[in-house]
């Protein structure tokens, strides 16, 4: 485990910019980094990889010092700890709806007394080489990301006991999916959506917490950073587009 670099620009107040990345290749990771980004995300929600080609996708990350989230499918303790001990420096979790499911991300990522992840000499922890376990763990706790996603009215509700939770980095408004809940599917872009999304960003950096969402191009990033986004995203696939 090192310096998590994402975290470190966010705790400054920096704007960190990355991008999603659903196709299982380590080396269109490898290239994020030589382009600059702040971090990639290895998809493992949309898309096909699993916890082994996460693996060889995060190895690539580093070659480069890009910094490495993974958006994993299903909030569960023993799925989470799997890409965590790959070696991922933080994860990102969809359809976060309440407080309850919050919390669960947290404990899942998060080592005693934080949390409850369940501990060995994995890759993350250097295989035990690096260092004692005794010295990983608060690191660990310190350094590792933790990202959940607000993407339905069901999570609007209830932003205010979701941004309370501790531990929490930052909160992701997924605008698709968000725009499906309200009944504008496929319209991201629609005046109520873009409302919506300014409105939680407030709640959310009110907070303390970063606000984080996808901006797919340079005016949109410009939009967001000046309602106060931090944490902003595109996708690897648009640029092959």
């Amino acid at each position: 485990m090192r310096i998590n670099p994402v975290k470190a620009k966010l705790r400054s107040g920096k704007p960190v910019i990355g991008v999603f990345c659903n196709i299982p290749s380590p080396s269109t990771v490898e290239m994020l980094g030589w382009l600059g980004y702040d971090f990639a995300i290895m998809d493992a929600e949309h898309g096909p990889q699993g916890v082994e080609t996460v693996e060889h996708m995060i190895r690539a990350a580093e070659a480069t010092g890009v910094g490495t989230v993974t958006r994993i499918a299903v909030n569960l303790p023993q799925n989470i700890l799997r890409y965590l001990d790959a070696g991922s420096m933080g994860v990102q979790i969809p359809m976060v709806n309440n407080a309850e499911q919050a919390r669960s991300v947290v404990n899942s990522v998060k080592y005693p007394p934080l949390g409850q992840r369940g501990l060995a000499a994995v890759r993350a922890a250097g295989f035990g080489l690096e260092r004692p376990l005794t010295e990983y763990v608060p690191m660990a706790n310190q350094e590792t990301l933790v990202v959940v996603q607000v993407e339905t009215v069901e999570a609007m509700r209830n932003i205010d006991e979701i941004v309370a939770v501790d531990n929490i980095d930052v909160v992701f408004v997924g605008p698709t999916d968000l725009s499906s809940s309200m009944g504008y599917s496929g319209q991201p872009t629609h005046p109520k959506v873009m409302q919506a999304i300014a409105d939680l960003g407030t709640k959310i950096t009110r907070a303390g917490k970063a606000a984080g969402t996808i901006a797919r191009d340079a005016k949109a990033c410009q939009h967001w950073r000046q309602a106060g986004y931090q944490y902003l995203c595109t996708g690897a696939s648009s640029f092959f587009a």
